[in-house]
């Protein structure tokens, strides 16, 4: 069922008053009546309301001041006044304090409707994005983001002092180790947090484009452009722009980017008219700049505009005892995705993906919980059940923990086996002949190694 529209009604005519609570109660809106701006106070201050509408003159206050009172206590609320011919100017200065609309009397009803309709609509809209922002905001609280690791616990706390700031930032690292989750953080907890974050993925927009995809451009700049359009700075207006793979930006436009950083403005393409900004910058990149600057294919000057506060971020073969909590975070997530029981990891397993370099990061821990999620039958995750590549790296490296010599050894003629098995779709002897052994031996080590004949 549908929730009621709360309207708080303030007029001191008691005829107009009554008459339009039963218009607005056949409405389906639930209203309360106030003659008084006194009592409209009160009753503002017991109870929540969706839209106020208050007449602009009222004997001991004036629509200003109850419009100044909503506001401050509740910026969600809407308020439309109602006033005379006379007063219609002094109606379109107060939208200026915050009404939604005014209305001339005597009322027209149906032009009411229509007023009270938009400002319902206007009044979900804000709440969505209220909560929405919300939902962002704790999605990226520091807390959710999963780092144990002495080296991670340096991080956050650099992260917990560049949000108190408007600094360039300038995040480094390998790919798939979080820096994009890094900077939605900084971001979402930071002073600019109710405004807009703007991610450009420098490396994937085609060089002919990227410019006019950060500065925008007017009417009639190229073929194709039939409208102004603003670019990725001006959208992100008080708010952060977020430039991945930076190292990939072509060298003409590191020496425009040069300029925006440096001037606060933007030129859009086809037009000399400059615009100023007001966006935070943070930057991206899996590349050394400084060895970039040295090979003459980034701007050493730019490198120092954007290096203000380096944030460099860890590979995950660094922070290792930050594997099993990530393992668990992303299993979680898949069996829920895919309404499948909870998945655990045995010993074997997690020591497998303890001993992998990981050259994908944490993006390539996520991937294969994923895949694991949807393809293994069991709710244990065995070492057979990971890649070749894991397995067999897992089984030929030896780390601080030791290695179980035997069990290993064991652990590599059974993964050989198996897939010698499966390339002769079960044939024992055509299995032996890939492996150079006899069948009767095959058969042999198949026993001692329990596997089923």
């Amino acid at each position: 069922m549908k929730e009621r529209t709360k309207i708080l009604l303030i007029d001191d005519e008691e005829s107009g008053r009554e008459a339009l609570t039963l218009l607005l109660k056949a409405g389906g809106h639930h209203v309360s009546g106030s003659a008084s701006g006194a009592e409209g106070f009160q009753l503002l201050g017991r109870d929540k309301f969706d839209i106020v509408i208050t007449d602009l003159f009222l004997p001991d206050t004036n629509g200003i001041d109850i419009l100044k009172k909503v506001k401050g206590d509740s910026p969600l609320t809407e308020v439309i006044l109602i006033t005379g011919h006379a007063s219609a100017e002094t109606a379109v200065r107060a939208m200026k304090e915050g009404a939604f609309d005014y209305i001339t009397k005597p009322l027209n009803f149906d032009e009411l409707k229509i007023i009270i309709a938009k400002a319902v609509e206007k009044r979900q809209l804000l709440t969505e994005n209220v909560y929405l922002r919300k939902q962002l905001r704790d999605k990226f609280e520091f807390a959710n983001i999963i780092g144990t690791a002495p080296s991670m616990q340096q991080v956050f706390a650099l992260m917990k002092r560049i949000v108190k700031t408007d600094s360039t930032v300038l995040i480094t690292g390998e790919s798939g180790t979080g820096k994009e989750l890094v900077a939605k953080a900084i971001h979402f907890n930071g002073q600019r947090r109710d405004k807009p974050f703007v991610a450009v993925h420098c490396g994937a927009i085609p060089e002919n484009l990227l410019e006019s995809e950060l500065f925008g451009y007017v009417k009639g700049a190229f073929t194709g452009a039939m409208r102004d359009k603003i670019g990725k700075f001006e959208a992100a207006t008080q708010g952060t722009i977020f430039l991945d793979e930076i190292g990939t930006m072509p060298m003409q436009l590191q020496t425009k980017l040069l300029r925006v950083l440096q001037e606060q403005e933007v030129e859009r393409v086809g037009s000399t008219r400059p615009v100023k900004i007001d966006a935070r910058i943070v930057a991206a990149t899996n590349l050394n700049l400084a060895e970039e600057v040295k090979k003459g294919t980034f701007r050493e000057d730019l490198f120092y505009r954007l290096n203000v506060i380096p944030l460099p971020l860890p590979p995950l073969r660094e922070r290792v005892e930050d594997i099993l909590p990530l393992a668990k975070h992303f299993l979680a997530k898949y069996c829920k995705e895919m309404r499948r029981r909870a998945m655990t990891l045995t010993k074997e397993g997690l020591e497998a993906l303890e001993s992998y370099q990981w050259p994908g990061n944490v993006r390539e821990l996520e991937n294969l919980m994923e895949r694991v999620a949807a393809l293994t039958e069991e709710d244990s995750i065995t070492l057979q059940d990971l890649p070749p590549n894991i397995r067999e790296e897992s089984l030929t490296r030896v780390t601080e923990k030791g290695v179980d010599l035997v069990r290993t050894l064991a652990e590599i003629e059974r993964s050989m086996i198996s897939d010698a098995l499966a390339l002769s779709d079960g044939v024992k002897a055509r299995a032996a002949a890939l492996l150079n052994l006899n069948r009767t031996t095959l058969v042999e080590k198949m026993r001692r190694l329990g596997m089923p004949l």
